[in-house]
């Protein structure tokens, strides 16, 4: 069987490729090269791969010139539209810088006139007290004057009683003294009586006068404390939605400030005064209700210092890259990106977001010089890149502290700060807690 292939095989490449010889010849002898069906077979096999591999070659050149001229166009309206939303957000970063300075305004100016309020509350309180003691003054005065008015009546009816007595005396005899004497005493009673009545009135006409005045201080006070609450609600929510929006727990943050901060005393103490052993009156449960808010509100102000809620860079930049995956831009290679990167000019100023201490400041594989910031709440803070280092490790910052300056050490194509947000060890988007902050800073 295999001789017959074989001998079938040896015919078709006879036939196709029939043996040749190539003759070299020379002055004193010929010689010649004898080209095998085989060999043929197998020059022509390589040849044609030679040419298909050329053909193949030239075509993936061709498609890749094609394609990188088509990438680079695509790149440039892709750089153009980049470049137009760039300036779009430094429109709108700039409108939001200024709201949140208006805001911020608006905020102080709530404050001092929660203040002003607070003041005048407590002195509406006091007088309310005051002209409540008058009332019970006024009305002991009253019910005094009321049983004198009763005393005289009596008298001037035992007085009436008698003389009619000596009337019937003096009918009989000489009683023309008496008489007189009794007549009198009856006019001083009935002086009397009247100067006890007109009294009486002038008393209810100085009470109904204090109830009036006593109705429009309530009225006042109600007044005070509708603007304190409206007050109180504009500006813990807006704090209360930052923290939520960051993913922050606020019951657990709020009693951790609280734990931290627990010194008593001062104009936020709640009211006490002293009810004689009654149940506090609405007014007072009012108060202490709105005292426990503004607690709440410099509790949240407290925990926003302590959280990266602001921006590091202040100075003009451009984000060059934000969290998550992108691709490498030293090995081309998908990799995740831990933070966001701010490009601007070498040497700009790079601040502190929060309060902390600095864990670590110094040189580090990758990242350069390096500076790491604990905050509370387990939230660090990274800044990489930098080309100057301005703090020591073990030293407490504050928020807007000039920690560093932008450079590009460590791993990195050009000037930025490599910015990033780890809670619980964890790296988290930074851009959540700086848009969280927009409507409050």
């Amino acid at each position: 069987m295999r001789t017959r292939l074989g001998i079938r095989i040896d015919h078709w490449l006879e036939r196709h490729f029939p043996e040749r010889r190539v003759f070299l010849k020379s002055d004193t002898d010929t010689r010649f090269i004898r080209l095998r069906p085989m060999t043929q077979l197998v020059a022509f096999a390589g040849g044609a791969l030679v040419v298909s591999w050329a053909i193949v070659a030239t075509a993936i050149v061709l498609m890749d010139s094609i394609g990188s001229g088509n990438f680079r166009e695509q790149a440039k309206r892709d750089m153009v539209t980049y470049q137009s939303r760039l300036n779009a957000l430094a429109a709108e970063r700039d409108n939001r810088a200024e709201e949140a300075l208006a805001a911020q305004e608006r905020f102080n100016a709530a404050l001092a006139q929660i203040s002003v309020m607070q003041t005048e509350l407590l002195s509406s309180e006091t007088r309310r007290r005051e002209l409540e003691t008058g009332i019970e003054v006024i009305q002991t005065t009253l019910r005094d004057t009321m049983k004198a008015r009763e005393a005289a009546r009596t008298s001037l009816a035992a007085l009436k009683s008698e003389l009619t007595d000596s009337s019937q005396v003096a009918g009989n005899g000489n009683g023309g003294a008496p008489v007189d004497f009794l007549a009198i005493a009856l006019a001083e009673t009935a002086a009397e009586r009247d100067r006890i009545h007109d009294k009486a009135q002038d008393a209810l006409t100085r009470a109904q006068d204090l109830e009036l005045e006593m109705a429009l201080m309530r009225e006042q006070n109600d007044q005070i404390f509708r603007q304190l609450e409206e007050a109180m609600t504009v500006s813990v929510a807006p704090l209360d939605k930052m923290f939520r929006a960051a993913g922050l727990p606020t019951d657990r943050i709020l009693e951790e400030v609280r734990r931290g901060y627990s010194g008593q005393g001062g104009p936020l103490t709640p009211l006490s005064f002293s009810t004689s052993g009654e149940y506090p009156s609405p007014e007072h449960l009012r108060a202490n209700r709105l005292l426990e808010q503004m607690d709440q509100l410099n509790m949240y102000r407290i925990a926003a210092e302590k959280a990266p809620f602001a921006t590091p860079v202040r100075s003009a930049f451009r984000f060059t890259s934000g969290f998550g995956y992108r691709r490498d831009p030293k090995t081309g290679g998908r990799r995740m990106h831990n933070g966001t990167d701010f490009a601007g000019a070498h040497g700009a100023n790079i601040y502190a977001t929060a309060d902390g201490v600095v864990t670590d400041a110094g040189w580090e594989a990758g990242y350069g010089r390096t500076v790491r910031i604990q905050h509370a709440f387990g939230i660090e803070t990274v800044y990489a890149h930098n080309s100057n280092i301005v703090v020591s490790k073990g030293q407490r910052v504050s928020r807007g502290q000039h920690i560093a300056d932008m450079g590009n050490t460590g791993r990195s194509t050009g000037t930025h700060l490599h910015y990033e947000v780890r809670v619980g060890g964890k790296p988290i988007n930074p851009m959540i807690y700086i848009k969280a902050a927009n409507n409050v800073f």
